[in-house]
């Protein structure tokens, strides 16, 4: 894995950290559209290799499946 990589998936889990660290006060939905869109975002940036493009595209598909879990 290059630096570039590496610096973008560390920076990707203190965003959910701290995106999660908030999450005290929303509701179960908005909680489970905060954590797929986390765990989305993750997950597209390995299966692109770091890509700009594939960790938004993951974070905007687990935030949708997160938002549509408890419908």
């Amino acid at each position: 894995m290059n630096k570039m990589q590496g610096l973008t998936l560390r920076i990707v889990a203190v965003v959910m950290l701290i995106g999660l660290a908030g999450c005290a006060g929303m509701s179960r939905q908005e909680q489970n559209t905060a954590i797929g869109a986390g765990v989305g975002a993750v997950g597209g940036s390995i299966l692109t290799g770091g890509s700009t493009t594939g960790t938004l595209g993951g974070a905007a598909v687990g935030g949708f499946i997160g938002h549509e879990i408890d419908k």
